[in-house]
């Protein structure tokens, strides 16, 4: 298939699955509320044969949400991961060719099975997870080419791949040998934890744009001062994000440090939040847009993932979106 993908998200393809449960069947399972809890394919297998009545299925898993974003936004896009050759893994395959993107770097394994995430929300919007991997876990520095950059100008890595040895750097080196731009997200501060001396070799080496929320940027930096926290990252790289929540977000680059306000709307659940930020904001900057504007943009597309349950925002919201965010 011949594309002409110019954005390539890497990480772990996920199908959500989302379901209205009550606190009993919490219970009944024995699921801490709010948690999230990694399980394995068999035991997946038990609760989705458990939940009540029919859950709804999204696409997700962080570089997926920022990746459906920017197609959602028009942009040319691309996604490299590993999928199963089952119902789950079709779902997301097809999905984003269905906004336009482009199939080719999906690694279909046959006889594997696609990464599965069962959100159960309760009767107070309360999200509790229990996430099966599958065979996205089984990515190797081998499975990543030259071949999946070909036509790509910007490579967009999720931090949790850095589970896997040797799986980023290799990303990054190609990317980079390859003329692409690179963004990383820090994903979650335990990551970063556990990771801190890669991360600053990896950013310094091979990173453009960094983006962080307020607790990875502390874990980081060693600060919990959001001046000092972009300015500490931007040393390492052209941009620093930093997202605060209902705070807004501190950027820096090299022409300074900039803040933007975040919008006052009603929250209902902040899954994918951070990944449709960066999707807005990579709409913006990879346009040429300036850096503040860039902050607005991922802004406006985050306000409108946190006022829905899940990380689907509305057809009809997606076009005052996109009117709001031409370039």
């Amino acid at each position: 298939m011949i594309c002409s993908e110019k954005i390539l998200g890497i990480g772990s393809p996920i199908v959500d699955f989302l379901v209205h449960v009550d606190d009993r069947f919490l219970e009944d399972i024995g699921a801490e509320k709010g948690g999230m809890v990694l399980v394995d394919s068999e035991e997946m297998e038990k609760l989705l044969a458990a939940i009540p009545g029919q859950a709804v299925l999204a696409p997700g898993g962080s570089a997926g949400n920022a990746i459906f974003g920017l197609a959602k936004l028009h942009e040319s896009t691309a996604f490299l991961g590993k999928l199963g050759d089952d119902v789950a893994g079709d779902f997301f395959r097809n999905k984003l060719v269905e906004l336009g993107g482009c199939e080719k770097s999906f690694l279909v394994v046959k006889g594997g099975v696609t990464g599965r995430c069962l959100s159960m929300v309760t009767p107070d919007s309360e999200r509790t997870m229990r996430t099966d991997l599958g065979i996205a876990s089984s990515l190797t520095p081998d499975d990543i080419t030259e071949a999946a950059f070909e036509g790509v100008d910007h490579v967009h890595v999720e931090g949790y791949l850095l589970f896997l040895d040797g799986v980023v750097e290799k990303i990054m080196a190609i990317a980079q040998a390859s003329g692409c731009t690179v963004s990383l997200d820090l994903a979650t501060f335990e990551l970063v934890r556990l990771k801190r001396d890669l991360l600053m070799h990896l950013i310094k080496k091979y990173v453009d744009v960094v983006f962080a929320n307020e607790e990875e940027a502390a874990e980081f930096t060693g600060s919990r001062i959001p001046e000092e926290q972009v300015s500490r990252i931007a040393k390492l790289c052209n941009v620093a994000a930093v997202k605060l929540g209902p705070d807004g977000c501190y950027l820096r680059d090299d022409s300074g440090i900039y803040t933007v306000p975040a919008r006052k709307v009603k929250v209902v659940d902040t899954t994918a939040a951070g990944d449709l930020w960066a999707a807005g904001f990579l709409h913006g900057w990879l346009n040429g847009a300036p850096l503040a504007q860039c902050g607005i943009y991922g802004t406006v597309a985050a306000s409108e993932v946190i006022q829905v349950m899940g990380s689907q925002i509305p057809e009809e919201r997606w076009e005052s979106i996109r009117e709001e965010l031409k370039i």
